[in-house]
């Protein structure tokens, strides 16, 4: 339904106004789909169920553009004021103050960030009752150079280093250049201290393949091997949460896929889009994954053995 130039949606209880629904914010042309700001918001209709969980009850920082793609961008941690009181919102500690993050627990409040042109949802690795203990570890495998076939490689030896020390991981392609390799954890310890087990597990492969991978943070550093990343395990600290679209041409989506779909000739980063990842989403690539994360712990000690 149209109220002149705006469209009213329902989601759940709520009636939301879409302003501007023809609006272009991913321009077509060399190759790419042109989408508007009405192709978004039945994407994320779509695709609520499959995203929402990765997002309840967890502080946000938008990637919002309000004249599309080629536009301006900014990054908003801080609520505005004129955003609906029936948003959840959640304030939590910075340096010298706090800062009011949006929380995303419903398809509502999914659509009215989509209206604000929000593109891409980063969210933080924990979740509002326990800020300060994080229940993903996430490696970002980001290469120096366009070369997708060692960011296969890197995943291929990360999950099976993980396997070693009894870790169950995920892996999402990030709709950018490389892939994230997500552990689920029991929110037992703080950022710190996963952080540091993340940087072990990261030297650990680094040193075992010195001429492909890094931990370098300083990209002169690093030559054309790819950057074994784990800066984003540290408070106030956000990953792009699966099934976010990316703002970037053709409109492409960070979407969760399966270890044996590293096999596949036609894998990359930017593999899907707002018009296929649903899809994806059906197939579930992740349901191995344990209800609960699990403890370092025990991990710790089997990566001290293998380092020793």
């Amino acid at each position: 339904m149209s109220d002149g130039g705006a469209r009213i949606v329902r989601a759940g209880r709520r009636t939301l106004r879409i302003h501007r629904p023809g609006k272009v914010l991913f321009p077509g042309g060399g190759g790419a789909k042109e989408y508007t700001k009405g192709d978004l918001v039945e994407y994320h209709r779509a695709v609520a169920p499959y995203l929402l969980p990765h997002l309840r009850g967890r502080p946000l920082m938008l990637d919002r553009r309000p004249d599309g793609i080629d536009g301006p961008a900014f990054m908003q941690k801080n609520t505005p004021e004129g955003y609906p009181d029936w948003i959840t919102r959640t304030e939590v500690a910075k340096e010298g103050g706090t800062v009011t993050h949006t929380v995303c627990d419903d398809t509502a409040t999914l659509l009215h960030l989509v209206d604000q042109a929000s593109i891409t949802l980063h969210r933080w690795l924990s979740r509002t009752d326990r800020i300060d203990r994080p229940d993903r570890l996430v490696f970002d495998l980001d290469p120096s150079v366009d070369d997708f076939e060692t960011v296969r490689e890197a995943a291929r030896l990360l999950g099976d280093l993980l396997d070693e020390l009894k870790l169950p991981s995920a892996l999402m392609t990030t709709g950018s250049r490389g892939l994230h390799v997500i552990v689920p954890l029991n929110a037992a310890e703080g950022f710190d201290d996963v952080r540091a087990f993340a940087r072990e597990v990261a030297d650990t492969l680094a040193a075992a393949h010195p001429d492909r991978f890094t931990t370098a943070a300083r990209k002169k550093d690093r030559g054309d091997r790819l950057y074994l990343d784990i800066q984003r395990n540290a408070y106030a600290q956000t990953a792009v949460a699966p099934y976010t679209v990316r703002a970037l041409p053709g409109a492409p989506v960070a979407v969760p896929i399966s270890r044996d779909e590293l096999d596949d000739p036609e894998l990359h980063a930017r593999r899907w889009t707002v018009a296929d990842a649903v899809e994806q989403a059906h197939a579930d690539p992740w349901s191995h994954l344990p209800r609960r994360g699990r403890a370092l712990a025990p991990a710790r000690r089997r990566l001290a053995a293998l380092r020793d």
